[in-house]
């Protein structure tokens, strides 16, 4: 049996998908459009601050986002698609712009290689359509074809996946075999209090389940989620590195209850580092989109907290790969990708 690693990690993922994740809520034209165009300038904000405090970080990025044009996303997509009851949640009805440049809100090379371009950072997959493995409609023979596109397209550009975190936390254990038939044996998966089960849309987003949800944000309700490095090994070969916390992003209207935020995050990360467990914080790019300097300064502090725990506890900051590397005795650093140029978005 391999010997727990004797220091607590701090792991930072993000959901980086931009319209893709949104799309059956937000028109790209309404209100939320300004918090995913905001998300073009918070990603480089945001790798600023990792190379600064040398913070790993692993980006769940979905497969659409690597194309460079549409011809490109068409190239790529499979022939089996999912088949949603729900025909909201079908993302290969989305009208798209040409490119990058005209389209910023469904292309994203150009931010993936300012991703590349960072120190330590993970890329990983948010499957390639942001595919939903809990909706009534989908098969695993659908959700095979498309990891097998997200893989491929990710692979075009240099990068081999390891990690995934599945759109809206919907992982199925009976899908396992699939994502390690692509490669990928890490996912990330949800906090064990009740508030934070998976299941279909639906049943996400019910008032009780998310007044729970944003109360445990200030008033400590489920604990510091802290995972022990024995747990993250599963018996099917799978690795989960479970969310800790959500980072929700900063509102004008709760702003007098920020101090609250931070003591619930802080302790919670506090008590991983004392206690030699795993803090994982998540949260999606677009969430910084708008108050981007308030998220800023408030990841800062939490950055700025890390960074003593590390001197006094020998905290250390992983990537969800990296974590199960060091809980299965691996010190072997991934090589880094091949460089590839695209076009820049003016």
């Amino acid at each position: 049996m391999t010997t727990p690693p004797a220091f607590g990690a701090f792991v930072i993922s993000l959901d980086f998908e931009l319209h893709w994740g949104v799309r059956d809520t937000a028109a790209p034209d309404g209100p939320y459009r300004n918090n995913l165009l905001g998300a073009r300038k918070a990603v480089p904000a945001m790798l600023a601050l990792f190379r600064q405090f040398d913070i790993a970080a692993t980006w769940a990025t979905v497969g659409f986002l690597f194309a460079r044009n549409e011809r490109e996303l068409r190239d790529y997509s499979p022939q089996l698609r999912p088949t949603y009851r729900n025909g909201a949640l079908d993302p290969y009805k989305e009208p798209l712009g040409p490119d990058e440049a005209h389209d910023p809100l469904h292309y994203a090379p150009s931010l993936i290689e300012r991703i590349r371009e960072c120190p330590r950072q993970e890329m990983a997959t948010h499957t390639f359509s942001h595919y939903y493995c809990m909706e009534e409609g989908q098969t695993p023979e659908m959700f095979r074809a498309d990891m097998k596109a997200a893989v491929a397209i990710a692979a075009d550009r240099g990068f081999t996946l390891r990690s995934i975190v599945l759109p809206r936390n919907q992982y199925l254990p009976a899908y396992g075999q699939v994502l390690r038939d692509c490669g990928i044996t890490i996912y990330r998966g949800t906090e064990r209090h009740w508030m934070y089960q998976t299941g279909a849309t639906s049943s996400q987003r019910t008032p009780w389940r998310r007044a729970a949800r944003i109360t445990d944000n200030y008033v400590d309700l489920s604990g510091p989620n802290a995972t022990p490095w024995s747990a993250i090994q599963q018996p099917d070969g799978m690795w989960n590195v479970p969310s800790s916390r959500i980072l929700r992003p900063y509102s004008q209207r709760l702003a007098r209850l920020e101090p609250l935020r931070l003591r619930r995050i802080a302790n919670a990360m506090t008590y991983a580092a004392a206690h030699q467990q795993i803090f994982h914080l998540d949260w999606h790019p677009h969430n910084f989109g708008v108050n981007l300097e308030e998220n800023l300064a408030f990841l800062r502090q939490l950055l700025s907290h890390y960074r003593s725990l590390r001197e006094r506890y020998g905290m250390q900051s992983l990537s969800m790969a990296e974590v199960a590397d060091r809980a299965a005795g691996k010190r072997t650093e991934p090589a880094p990708p091949r460089m590839r140029a695209v076009d820049a978005v003016p």
